[in-house]
Formats: structure tokens, C-alpha cells, sequence
């Protein structure tokens, strides 16, 4: 029986879990990862106004486990070895006739000073830090922000900063606090979105406008510290301060020969190949993939990457070619915690729907159905 190893248990991974089991795969499946579990990273956006919990978020993945029949190894990838045919951890390592990279990115914490700052999407902690410390504010002035990877700019995450960004305005105003609040958003980007489409960068500056939010665009960050913001356009007064920087491989990678990118990603073909390393496939935040510039670091994007390796994986193992290939395709809803504006972009069009609170609740309900198949 063929044994398949897959590194991740983030949105990638269990998809590539599921597709190579409707494949017909039959082999020997195990995932490695630092614990059973699969966080739910959309969902933070909601957890600083107490509309989910933590616990919400995280998904205790053995009955999916056992329903896929999967072997889970608690450890940390740490190299690879015989081509690609042995993953190194930090238990030992582990024998693979093919291998699913789905580890996700790292942020590039560079920037002087960002220990001053709260990344939110690096987990459940972050969020609840931004909960706690909004609640014990009486005011003053929070910032948030993003940038992108110098050498590859496609390599950011910045759509869930606006939905922090005017899910924060939102709490403040059911709380009856906004007034002793200045919120600022900050980018080194002059048109901060783009890679929604033109429409959606118009829309959420014209949004950021009917709330009273401040902006700070198209100047470098130089440095932040406990109470400010300081960039080559000047400097601004912060008592709270999230940032979602550019991001980067896994540190683990440098400890291999697999083909990088120029912004330090897995290097990977339009089947989602590494080259130069057969039957080794990546999927999600960990790649760089052929398409267009605006191509989305998000969960859906990873989901299209992931079903594509896990065909080509399949026809492999089975002597066949590896032809199947993903589209790039961003679909997204950018929330506010009780509305959204509903984006999709392709290479064919751009759609960009005014914000309504149908989509707020759109979103809600995709998390469940998305979500009960992992309970």
C-alpha cells in the first residue's frame, strides 16, 4: 500500500485529506502536524466583539480523523530527506511514496519594534488579546494595518484587517464608546485592497469615510513602538496597534533544497508540483504559484490548490499523468459583524456587491456548513 504524508492541518490539508479519499485512494494517509486540530482562521474577525469564542474556532479533528482514516503524528516538520521521500520531524522521520506540503506561511516579523503590535490572524490568542485589551481601553486611538512581502508582493494578507477594522467601529458603536475612539488604518499600499478589484478599493475607502476612520497610505513603515506608528510620511500616536505583515516560507524549509521564490515560498508549477522533486506537491499560504498577480492568500484559493495536488498525487500513484490544474478565483466577504460586501474576482470578471446584512449572516452560515465536516 502506498503511504502518503501531508504536513497541515489548516484548510489545504484536510481538503487534500478528503479529496484523495473520493480519488479512491486507498493508501496508508498520515498528517503531521503539532496537534489534532483545526482552527477556523475566518473566524477570528469575530471573536474581539464576543461573537465567538476560541473554542468556537477550534475544531478537535479525531472523529474526521477516523472517518478518513488518518494516522495524526503530534510533531513539527523539521526537513526533508531521499528526495522528498522522507519528512523529517521533531519525533523522527516518516517515509512517504508522496508528500502534500499544506503547512501554511510565516509572517516576516522584521519590521523594528512589531513586538509592539498584535497580529491577528496568527491564532486564537492574538484575537483574545484584542478583545481584552479593547475592553479595558477608555478611549483613544487604535491603529490597524497591513504590508506585504518586499520581495513578493503577492505574499500579504490584508483582507481580514478591514474586517477587523470596521468590525472594531461596529463593537464600539453597540457599545456606545465610538466617540472616545480614533480609529486609523495604515498601508504602505496607495489604494489598499487592489487586489479586490478597483470597485472594492473604492468601496472600502469610500466605507472608511462613512465611519470616520482615519487613513495613512502609500508611505514605507520604518518602526512601530508601545504608542506609535512611524512611517517615511510621518509618524502617528497609537494606543493599540494590529498589523498584519508580508509573509514568507515555513522556517522549516530552509532546511531543505526545495526551489524557493523570490519572497521565500515553496516554488510550485500550474499542478501544484514542486520541481525538481517528484510526488512532491504544496497547496495553500506555503506556495507560489503560476497565475495572476492578484491571486488571494486565502482559505478558498488553498481549498482549489489542494484538490488539484491531491488529483495530480492520486494519478501518480496510479501511473498516470498529473494534468488536473486549479483557477484562480477570490470570493470573499468582506464583514463588518453585522453586514458585508460580497467580492469575487476571476480573470474573466469583478464583482463587488454593495454591503448588506445579508451577507453578514451568509458568512455565518457558510462557517457552519463549512465546519460540520470536520465535527
Amino acid at each position: 500500500m502506498h503511504r502518503i504524508t501531508i504536513v497541515g492541518t489548516g484548510f489545504g490539508a484536510l481538503t487534500a485529506v478528503k479529496q484523495l479519499r473520493a480519488s479512491g485512494v486507498s493508501a496508508d494517509l498520515t498528517v503531521v502536524s503539532p496537534r489534532p486540530e483545526y482552527v477556523y482562521y475566518p473566524g477570528l474577525i469575530w471573536v474581539p466583539s464576543g461573537l465567538r469564542t476560541g473554542e468556537d474556532l477550534r475544531i478537535d479533528l479525531a472523529r474526521f480523523f477516523k472517518r478518513q482514516r488518518v494516522n495524526h503524528v503530534a510533531a513539527e516538520a523539521t526537513g526533508l530527506a531521499n528526495g522528498g521521500r522522507t519528512l523529517e520531524t521533531s519525533v523522527g522521520p516518516i517515509n512517504n511514496d508522496g508528500l502534500i506540503i499544506a503547512s501554511g506561511g510565516r509572517f516576516i516579523k522584521k519590521l523594528p519594534g512589531i513586538k509592539h503590535a498584535i497580529t491577528p490572524c496568527e491564532g486564537i490568542a492574538a484575537a483574545l488579546a484584542i478583545r481584552d485589551r479593547v475592553r479595558a481601553m477608555d478611549g483613544g486611538t487604535i491603529a490597524m494595518g497591513f504590508a506585504g512581502n518586499p520581495n513578493e508582493q503577492s505574499s500579504m494578507r490584508g483582507g481580514p484587517m478591514f474586517e477587523f477594522l470596521f468590525g472594531m467601529d461596529t463593537q464600539l458603536r453597540k457599545e456606545g464608546r465610538r466617540e472616545r475612539f480614533k480609529l486609523v488604518f495604515f498601508t504602505p499600499a496607495e489604494r489598499p485592497g487592489n487586489r479586490l478589484g478597483p470597485k472594492a478599493v473604492n468601496g472600502l475607502l469610500k466605507e472608511m469615510a462613512r465611519r470616520d476612520i482615519a487613513t495613512h497610505l502609500g508611505h514605507k513603515l520604518k518602526s512601530f513602538s508601545e504608542r506609535q506608528v512611524t512611517t517615511e510620511g510621518g509618524a502617528f500616536d497609537a494606543d493599540l496597534i494590529l498589523f498584519m505583515p508580508g509573509m514568507t516560507g515555513n522556517a522549516w524549509f530552509d532546511a531543505t533544497d526545495l526551489p524557493r521564490s523570490p519572497g521565500g515560498l515553496l516554488q510550485a508549477d500550474a499542478q501544484c508540483r514542486v520541481p525538481g522533486f517528484p510526488r512532491v506537491y504544496v497547496a495553500g499560504d506555503a506556495g507560489s504559484f503560476p497565475g495572476p498577480d492578484w491571486m488571494p492568500k486565502q482559505g478558498h484559493m488553498a481549498d482549489l490548490q489542494a484538490r488539484a495536488a491531491a488529483r495530480n498525487l492520486a494519478a501518480e500513484l496510479q501511473g498516470q499523468e498529473p494534468t488536473a490544474t486549479f483557477r484562480v478565483e477570490l470570493l470573499c466577504i468582506v464583514d463588518t459583524n453585522d453586514s458585508g460586501m460580497l467580492v469575487g474576482r476571476t480573470e474573466r470578471f469583478n464583482i463587488v456587491l454593495p454591503s448588506m446584512r445579508l451577507f453578514h449572516w451568509l458568512k455565518r452560515a457558510f462557517e457552519w456548513w463549512y465546519l460540520r465536516q470536520f465535527r
